[in-house]
């Protein structure tokens, strides 16, 4: 059915939309392309090139680090996923996609956000293992079972998001065409829907809250044990350490799980606040992580940093002597 009708009955349903990201400002479009592409260019380069940095060095290829790189990795498909659509719609009005598009969108914008939290679900158990059972970690946190567990993360994050997407795909759509969003988020596209979405929405909430609720207490429950562990080590040195690292893990769960939070009870308080209040919602809540995490990781963990200025010195020989700057 052609994109530009507005309006439609219950006997059609639209299989093509318009992306209309912010659309209270898209006088401003060009200018609101510029921010955009900064935090693009910004996740690609810093996660690029802190996965580079671990998959070079022999002795960051531990457990802790490849997993740490595997959430660099899935921070850059999340930015991928919405911002190069979004800047062509601002840059060029290339607004236009299908509906088997925009179903593709969705299931990767959620998958990414499933492989997130089960990534971090891995560090914990990573970091349990560690410091509750230091002598026989490298017998338990083997290659092995790194790919178990990878595997695992990608079969739970499908059985999360696959049913939402079908449910969706079977919906019709005909009371607009615009999704009045950057991306095809659930709930901008079933605002166009027309007949009985109760399941879909219940469906969507039940599996989102469950997941909410499995993964906050299994990282409560980890890093509580932990931390018990961690205060009856005798040693000043390895009890700051093992703070100091679990401590750069906590800050990554609370910023990727109080921007979720944030979002959803945003989303639902205040139904009647600006389209563009909640396109900036959805921004900061799907973006922050991916920009948040390379910089917390590179800067809080010792490893990493002293690695990646080796690296750099390496290829840059001149700036060595500012080493002790």
């Amino acid at each position: 059915m052609g994109a530009e009708s507005q309006n439609g009955t219950a006997n059609t349903s639209y299989t093509e939309f318009l992306l209309l990201p912010f659309p209270g400002l898209q006088e401003s479009r060009r200018l609101l392309a510029i921010p955009f592409f900064c935090v693009l260019v910004l996740i690609i380069t810093a996660n690029s090139v802190l996965i580079y940095t671990v998959k070079v060095e022999e002795s960051l290829h531990s457990p802790m680090y490849l997993l740490i790189a595997s959430l660099f990795a899935v921070n850059i498909v999340a930015a991928l996923t919405i911002l190069p659509k979004m800047l062509l719609s601002f840059l060029f009005h290339a607004s236009r996609i299908s509906l088997t598009a925009c179903l593709v969108q969705m299931f990767f914008l959620y998958f990414t956000t499933a492989l997130d939290g089960n990534t971090l679900l891995m560090m914990a158990l990573d970091r349990y293992v560690a410091i509750c059972h230091p002598l026989r970690y490298t017998d338990i946190m083997t290659n092995s079972l790194l790919v178990l567990l990878t595997f695992a993360s990608v079969a739970w994050g499908l059985i999360l998001v696959g049913p939402v997407v079908i449910l969706a795909s079977r919906v019709q759509f005909c009371h607009s065409n615009i999704i009045r969003h950057f991306g095809c988020e659930l709930l901008a596209l079933m605002r166009l829907s027309c007949g009985d979405i109760s399941v879909n929405k219940v469906l969507g909430l039940v599996l989102r809250c469950t997941n909410m609720v499995f993964n906050l207490s299994f990282l409560l429950t980890s890093y509580s044990k932990i931390v018990y562990t961690a205060l009856k080590i005798s040693s000043g040195n390895v009890r700051h350490k093992a703070f100091h690292t679990c401590g750069t893990h906590l800050l990554v769960i609370f910023i990727v799980y109080s921007s979720r939070l944030s979002s959803s009870i945003v989303f639902r308080v205040a139904r009647n606040a600006s389209e563009d209040i909640h396109n900036l919602i959805s921004a900061v809540y799907l973006l922050l992580p991916c920009i948040a995490n390379p910089i917390i990781y590179g800067v809080r963990t010792k490893e990493i940093r002293d690695n990646l200025l080796k690296l750099f010195q390496r290829k840059y020989p001149l700036c060595r002597p500012f080493k002790s700057l």
